[in-house]
């Protein structure tokens, strides 16, 4: 959409409401409704002011302490958004409502750096300068359950009704079943400017994936983050609630495999050649620099305490860092073939914030580009049973310390964006750590 078009539609009444929305360090949209006109008169041009404790808050919207950028010391003040009107739009599941992303900026006009858009684009200038461009595809997973999200929260999300009471990957008659929400969300979205592809179901009870048509980096980001907040008010419009939680229960969790690939000035692969699994010099280069950041990077990559818990032997959530062709047991899976030829990354899950992970994968190409770094030879077989391969780590705690020590994330992303997504993980972990679960009262209340 237009901005022409949007004051047109403003001026006729079909559009009554702008939402301008930032994406938070959690990966969620926050921001303002704003009345069509005022938008258009007051706020097209010079953006609108937030509290920049929107990106120095827990999960719970608590303010919490150790951020540079936002604090009670420092008066908790503004940042301005500044709409991309690249990314304005309709939202076809609100009545007369457009939609716009936001950059964010200092009230002296610099960017914000650790805003989650402002550092994937920093990651892409960097790529730009060895005249790359990064395309990516996320495939988001959730689950679906039958109760409505006040429903949820009042059982304490237990007992949940899942839409499907079986493994449904790939069964026709199972996604059926719920084939009117899938239906509506996938139309909605096209209808909001993305390029659905598919929908099947997986392997959780109630388990099912949306697919999406591959864009630029920023455009995949940006679609990704729409989509999510979308389709849990469509499945919420419909008396239903979904989850994008990584492991929502005991059995397979929300995978965002990510595919990636670069291009060259001439649109075409960069990663296509006559190398091992048919990868070029540059091909080489890059996903050898995935290899070697993915530790250092898993931060960016599976930022909760639950990420955890996917990565599990013979879970197809991977645990091995290798690489192979078409090989799911690895991290790194090389799929497709001629310019479609394109790396997944396995190891993010549903609650994953694309800007950050995708960024992850353009400064660990990067580092192996300019590094050039060899690539180790393609694993063949189960990864799960390699005993010699670099481990996804297996806990947040892990995590943070691999990416707060890390030179090469200093390097690539600075101190500041460093220092606070560590904090997050502080915060995390301290809360975490001061919780009383009910698996621990459940052995413990009677018992010990």
């Amino acid at each position: 959409m237009q901005l022409e078009d949007l004051d047109v539609a403003v001026d006729n009444g079909s559009i009554d409401t702008v939402l301008l929305a930032l994406t938070d360090m959690q990966g969620r949209l926050q921001g303002k409704r704003l009345h069509g006109r005022y938008f258009m008169d007051e706020v097209a041009g010079g953006g609108s002011e937030g509290c920049n404790y929107l990106l120095a808050v827990d999960v719970d919207m608590n303010t919490v302490d150790g951020y540079a950028m936002s604090s009670w010391n420092s008066g908790y003040g503004d940042f301005v958004m500044r709409p991309d009107f690249a990314t304005l739009r309709r939202v076809p599941w609100q009545p007369g409502t457009a939609m716009v992303l936001a950059d964010l900026e200092t009230t002296a006009g610099e960017p914000v750096y650790a805003s989650p858009r402002q550092i994937l684009r920093r990651q892409l200038d960097r790529l730009a300068a060895h005249g790359l461009t990064a395309y990516a595809g996320t495939e988001l997973e959730f689950v679906l359950y039958r109760d409505t999200y006040e429903q949820a929260f009042r059982k304490n999300y237990r007992d949940l009704e899942p839409a499907n009471q079986y493994n449904v990957d790939y069964s026709m008659l199972g996604t059926a079943r719920v084939e009117p929400l899938l239906r509506r969300i996938r139309n909605d979205m096209y209808g909001a400017g993305l390029v659905p592809e598919s929908a099947k179901g997986e392997c959780n009870f109630g388990q099912h994936e949306i697919a999406f048509r591959y864009a630029e980096a920023l455009t995949c980001a940006d679609n990704h983050v729409i989509y999510k907040n979308g389709a849990k008010e469509i499945a919420a419009q419909e008396g239903m609630a979904l989850t994008f939680m990584a492991k929502p229960n005991d059995r397979e969790g929300n995978s965002c495999h990510i595919h990636f690939s670069l291009r060259g000035d001439d649109d075409r692969s960069a990663m296509l050649g006559d190398g091992p699994a048919h990868l070029s010099v540059t091909g080489q280069r890059a996903v050898a620099g995935l290899l070697a950041t993915m530790r250092e990077f898993s931060l960016l990559f599976a930022p909760n305490i639950n990420s955890y818990k996917r990565y599990q032997p013979g879970s197809f959530a991977p645990t091995a860092l290798r690489w192979g062709v078409d090989n799911r047991t690895c991290a790194l899976r090389m799929a497709g073939h001629g310019q479609g030829m394109r790396v997944e990354n396995r190891v993010p899950g549903g609650d994953v914030n694309p800007y950050l992970a995708i960024a992850a994968l353009v400064a660990g190409a990067v580092h192996g580009i300019e590094n050039e770094l060899a690539l180790e030879d393609e694993f063949v077989g189960n990864a799960y049973d390699d005993a010699h391969a670099p481990r996804v780590p297996s806990t947040l705690r892990d995590a943070h310390e691999l990416w707060e020590l890390s030179p090469t994330a200093r390097e690539a992303f600075g101190a500041e964006v460093v220092a606070h997504y560590a904090n997050m993980a502080k915060v995390e972990l301290a809360a975490y750590d001061a919780a009383v679960t009910d698996w621990e009262l459940r052995r413990g209340f009677e018992r010990l």
